[in-house]
């Protein structure tokens, strides 16, 4: 069963919440923590998913530590091992009743894991499960609703979409459930200002042209005067194709950074992105690029490498398509096209300024906090459009700068403009 979505209640309180966690780890230890759960635990943290797991240095006692509350209470995701003997704690079933709580109450989303048990063994508390509710029948003569919450809150939490593990490999089993998380943590455009006008038709049209999902390694350039939005337009591509591959990173500043001699720390980090945070030394530009042949050269990579101004950074950083897995892209953002020339880059997207209609709300986004810009602006705000030939950055500069400015001082700025 693949997960599809958990729907979340409404919550009781028009509070926002302050996760401090992405994922809360919900499993019974004595079956799990030392192989499923350590494995799905150190995936996470991996990929940069903040992660909690009772560590077991939390104090047990007969009920819930406060500290597990907090912890359920300040995360966005629940994901609850179920596994053979999870009913016998009743730890787990009372930490149990509180996430569903929160997901009715505080958004929390939750998914269950099924770990080598049938999912209606869950719903309908046969198997180990009942087994486990005969003991209880037993022990609690006096806590039947306590009991009965327990059955409920099971039933209820294995009817959501999650994951089963069945006849799967397990690495792989982790894998999935790893993606599915980064994806609903990194939406398409959860980052990109929501003020980026007309960046879709622009990505669009790069997409369709110059980038490809075959087996290729795809290398292309974006090349264009500073402020025409070649890094804006890399950024957006990342974020909004970075889960169809296993790695992504964008390298911000290479020319500045390079005439540091910081190509080292490039490769470096490059490399801990791809590898998932692994510490790698690397002591100069020879040993980097071995490195990253060596172990990139069967990944699916998304990298873009934003500002580059000699084809030496090229070569050090993505020198030939053989360094990485099939289908992966390279973009490169460049003032200079005769560095992409050099590098034998055969695909390169210049992209123009704004239209008219997009420069305009560009700029009155920013000048006026509006599309369409105030009935007694409209000539000056059009003469400061035409000024900026359609550039973002210069639109977004002078919007900002004119934003409740008077007639006369918007008339001022053109003279000197």
């Amino acid at each position: 069963m693949s997960i599809q979505g958990a729907s979340t209640s409404s919550p009781s309180s028009s509070l926002t919440p302050r996760w401090i966690y992405d994922v809360f780890l919900s499993f019974r230890g004595e079956d799990t923590r030392k192989n499923f759960t350590d494995h799905l635990y150190n995936a996470l943290k991996n990929k940069g998913i903040e992660t909690f797991r009772d560590d077991e240095k939390l104090e047990r006692g007969k009920f819930i530590s406060q500290e597990l509350v907090k912890a359920i209470e300040e995360s966005r995701f629940a994901i609850v091992i179920f596994s053979m003997n999870y009913a016998f704690s009743t730890w787990c079933l009372d930490e149990l009743v509180h996430i569903v709580r929160c997901r009715k109450e505080k958004k929390l989303e939750v998914f269950p894991i099924f770990y080598h048990v049938d999912p209606a063994d869950i719903r309908k508390q046969k198997g180990t499960f009942a087994e486990a509710f005969d003991k209880y029948k037993e022990i609690f003569k006096e806590s039947t609703e306590m009991v009965e919450t327990w059955r409920s809150t099971l039933t209820e939490v294995a009817n959501l979409s999650g994951w089963n593990l069945q006849d799967r490999h397990g690495t792989e089993f982790i894998q999935d459930i790893v993606e599915e998380m980064w994806k609903r943590l990194n939406p398409k455009f959860s980052r990109i200002n929501k003020n980026l006008i007309g960046i879709e038709s622009i990505v669009k049209e790069l997409i369709s042209s110059y980038l490809d999902f075959g087996s290729n390694v795809c290398m292309i350039g974006i090349c264009g005067m500073g402020g025409i939005g070649k890094t804006t337009i890399a950024k957006v591509v990342l974020e909004m194709y970075s889960d169809q591959f296993e790695v992504s990173s964008f390298i911000a500043d290479v020319r500045e950074k390079s005439e540091k001699g910081d190509l080292p720390k490039l490769q470096k980090q490059f490399l801990e992105e791809s590898l998932g945070g692994i510490n790698t030394e690397i002591y100069n530009v020879d040993q980097g690029v071995t490195i990253i042949k060596d172990r990139l050269r069967h990944k699916k990579v998304l990298l873009v490498l934003d500002d580059v101004n000699h084809v030496k950074q090229l070569e050090n950083l993505a020198g030939e398509h053989q360094w990485f897995g099939s289908g992966s892209w390279i973009i490169i953002t460049t003032r200079d096209e005769h560095v992409l020339v050099e590098h034998g880059v055969l695909k390169i997207y210049k992209p123009n300024g704004l239209n008219n209609d997009d420069a305009l709300k560009l700029f009155c986004s920013k000048a006026f906090k509006n599309e369409q810009p105030k009935e007694d602006y409209k000539q000056l705000s059009q003469e400061v459009v035409n000024y900026a030939s359609g550039l973002p950055l210069a639109l977004v500069t002078l919007g900002s700068f004119l934003i409740g400015k008077k007639i006369d001082e918007w008339q001022s700025a053109l003279d000197y403009f």
